[in-house]
């Protein structure tokens, strides 16, 4: 432990590691809060594999694979609100379509890359010793306009998120906060890819809610207590992988999974 604490300020790439775990725990647990409360999970999850289409695009092209799987999340994530505001598509539907011809299209652009695509598994699920500086000051920045938002727009998200006819009533453009929400998750979720990847990383945007809405109901403290976990999660699971030289994402899930089950017998005892 104290060895893996020194290294983190001896090497850059355990700085990176270590500061994307702590940026990543608060933006997804605030905007995990948002998904979970809204019943947006399987959007989250049909915009997480949209992302791969982005990414092997990206990749074949040989440029940013950042930019290239956030052009196709925040397109995938504006695309399923419309449709289920306005298309004739079903919402479930949509997200459907959009993960497949996401996924598809990312295997596709993988496979005609030359050589073999050995940055797959990475962005599959997540390598968190691949951030570097770049993606760290990207992090913060999206921390930080997360953190803002969240005092100053708290109330407006809240509106929309339980009840849009209300929000209409008092003065809140109901359908525009969905459409910057919808993009705030396609960055979130971009961002974190390089922590959870794609096929883990909506664990991450739903279980520290999940532990915390056991014990309130609250809005406010779900966003803020949810992003508490998340970092603790991170952190511990980055510790466990260091010391056991395991797949951080792995390592992340399950101590958060084992948090929920304790969490839960722990009010199923009480209640008895």
């Amino acid at each position: 432990m104290l060895s893996l604490f020194a290294d983190i300020f001896a090497y850059d790439f355990l700085t990176y590691a270590f500061l994307a775990c702590i940026l990543s725990g608060v933006t997804c647990g605030i905007v995990g809060s948002y998904v979970v409360a809204r019943r947006m999970v399987f959007l989250s999850g049909g915009i997480t594999h949209a992302s791969f289409g982005g990414l092997g695009i990206a990749l074949y092209a040989g440029v940013s694979p950042t930019l290239g799987a956030l052009s196709f999340a925040s397109i995938a994530s504006l695309g399923i609100e419309f449709s289920s505001r306005r298309g004739r598509i079903r919402e479930d539907s949509a997200i459907g379509i959009i993960w497949a011809i996401g996924m598809a299209t990312g295997a596709l652009f993988m496979s005609l890359r030359p050589g073999y695509a050995t940055d797959l598994t990475s962005y599959l699920f997540g390598n968190i010793l691949l951030v570097d500086g770049g993606d760290v000051v990207w992090l913060a920045l999206l921390t930080v306009a997360i953190v803002v938002g969240a005092v100053v727009w708290l109330r407006r998200v809240m509106f929309v998120t339980f009840d849009e006819n209300y929000a209409k009533s008092q003065g809140v453009n109901a359908e525009r906060v969905a459409y910057i929400m919808a993009v705030v998750v396609a960055i979130t979720i971009v961002l974190s890819i390089k922590v959870m990847g794609i096929i883990l990383l909506l664990s991450l945007l739903t279980m520290p809610t999940v532990i915390v809405n056991t014990f309130t109901k609250d809005y406010r403290r779900i966003a803020i207590y949810s992003a508490v976990v998340a970092v603790v999660g991170n952190v511990a699971g980055f510790v466990v992988s260091y010391e056991y030289d395991l797949p951080t994402g792995s390592c992340i899930i399950f101590i958060l999974a084992a948090l929920l089950v304790v969490v839960k017998l722990l009010t199923l005892r009480g209640k008895r």
